[in-house]
């Protein structure tokens, strides 16, 4: 068997045997090779050796896990994989990465631990389905960040926090009281008026989409659920959905 392919098999095994009991199917990923770290940045970016600045994909984590992600790495060479694109439009290499020898990738590692969140958006609902478990267990059982009231997901209903986190990331859970549509929008509103709870919001071309992956807006009405993204304000506290991993029922 050639190198590349051998890679590859490690890559995709590794990755699909920590993410199993989560996924149907495996998460497939692209090998980019190998590479060496120089410096740790923040909490989810490394300057390699080679010049390349890497940005550990499909996670949102900052300065305050950055020694988490220096532990992690422990001063051994990485290996690394793309979930689609390789390069994000400012020209850094985007991609799970992992050290040495660990079949658990970085971003796993750092998930389990409670030092990062699961991004708005992962590309694949494999891949997305193991790090959001990994995520899920760590906020149960109060692991790291998740220690800290601050990163507790936020009530829908509370404006006072919602305005407080404009502009950031973040977590929201609530009641999802009414659904409804409006020209090429559809609106899951968390409050009798849209302008005092969180409201997020779906393209109707990517109804289906969603739907395929299992969230169909019209059927969390009435439910309890989790939203994930940057919060906006618009005429009240918004997160725009534009992958189906931003919402999962809440436990």
């Amino acid at each position: 068997m050639k190198t590349v392919e051998r890679i590859a098999l490690c890559l995709v095994t590794s990755l699909a045997g920590t993410m199993a009991h989560a996924a149907e199917e495996p998460c497939r990923l692209t090998p980019l090779g190998t590479a060496e770290v120089a410096a740790v940045r923040d909490g989810r970016t490394l300057m390699l050796k080679d010049g390349r600045e890497l940005r550990l994909v499909a996670i949102e984590a900052g300065d305050e896990s950055r020694a988490a992600l220096e532990a992690a790495i422990g001063g051994r060479s990485l290996r690394l994989a793309a979930l689609g694109e390789a390069k994000d439009r400012y020209g850094r290499t985007v991609a799970f990465a992992f050290a040495g020898e660990e079949p658990q990738s970085v971003q796993q590692a750092l998930l389990a631990q409670g030092q990062a969140r699961v991004a708005a958006r992962v590309g694949d609902k494999s891949c997305a389905d193991g790090l959001l478990a990994a995520e899920r267990e760590a906020r149960r059982a109060g692991r790291g960040l998740w220690a800290n009231p601050n990163f507790a997901p936020l009530p829908a209903e509370n404006l006072r926090r919602l305005e407080a986190e404009r502009g950031r990331f973040v977590l929201v859970q609530g009641k999802v009281l009414s659904v409804r549509e409006s020209g090429g929008t559809i609106y899951m509103n968390f409050g009798r008026r849209w302008t005092q709870a969180l409201t997020a919001t779906m393209l109707r071309r990517d109804a289906r989409r969603f739907a395929a992956a299992g969230v169909e807006a019209k059927r969390l009405e009435g439910r309890r659920v989790l939203v994930r993204g940057w919060l906006e304000q618009r005429s009240g506290p918004t997160i725009e959905l534009t992958a189906p991993e931003q919402i999962e029922l809440a436990e």
